[in-house]
């Protein structure tokens, strides 16, 4: 199976030319046949330099849209455009190491006689940012963890490989981004966790504050319980936890 990169991207023109460069690069010897970028609603010129730093690959494909709709949204567009059937997910800020690309691919391959329903998740083994968001990043870790019981230590490491019917196939909601394992594994998709490199930010500014990691997902976690209390794709959540 071949994959597709979906990089959701605001803000980012700064960031966006050295890591697709790096990802072309890490994708060489890997099935990536397309790397599409969602630039949801940028004021600078994160398009334009993401088409400039890949004018000659044939892989880069360019979604703009017209106004901000958050990343849940942008990752929701690129990967219904996506053409091929596995889709790879990082950030755009290069703080997920490209070179980890092989560590998803591989684990991937060795679990994929035993499930054709699979979803590997990295998960940061030394988070490079500010105390504060890795103090937040902690507090909101672990109420989920209490809350949903997903098993996932670090739900916020955006570099993820899975099948795209599977994610089509969940409830959309806005912030869907930070609970697609838990929202996989209620669907009865397995769960590979694997460690990552995290990398500082060299340029540009987070796009998320304490807010955004405390009370507003405390109130998306509400809404993610009641779902997987429920039935996702018809089975139960006790069913795979």
């Amino acid at each position: 199976m071949y994959a597709t990169i979906v990089l959701p991207a605001h803000n980012e023109e700064d960031c966006i030319g050295p890591l697709l460069r790096e990802i072309i690069c890490a994708s060489r010897a890997l099935p990536v046949r397309e790397i599409i970028v969602v630039d949801d609603g940028s004021m600078d010129r994160t398009a334009e330099r993401a088409i400039a730093a890949c004018s000659d690959n044939a892989m880069l494909r360019i979604i703009r849209h017209g106004s901000r709709h958050g990343q849940s949204r942008a990752l929701l567009t690129g990967i219904r455009a996506a053409s091929h059937d596995l889709i790879v997910t990082l950030d755009a800020d290069g703080q997920n190491d490209p070179a980890d690309l092989g560590k998803l691919f591989a684990a991937y391959a060795s679990r994929q006689a035993q499930t054709t329903h699979l979803i590997v998740a990295g998960q940061r083994l030394r988070r490079r940012d500010s105390f504060v968001r890795r103090a937040s990043s902690r507090i909101a870790n672990g109420i989920r963890a209490v809350l949903l019981n997903d098993n996932v230590r670090d739900t916020g490491c955006s570099l993820k490989l899975f099948r795209r019917q599977d994610f089509l196939e969940l409830p959309f909601f806005d912030h869907v981004h930070r609970f697609i394992p838990a929202m996989m594994k209620g669907a009865g998709v397995a769960v590979v966790l694997v460690d990552v490199n995290h990398r500082p930010r060299k340029a540009g500014r987070s796009k998320y504050g304490v807010w955004d990691r405390l009370w507003v997902g405390i109130h998306d976690l509400i809404g993610v319980r009641w779902l997987l209390k429920r039935q996702i794709g018809n089975v139960k959540l006790e069913d795979v936890l």
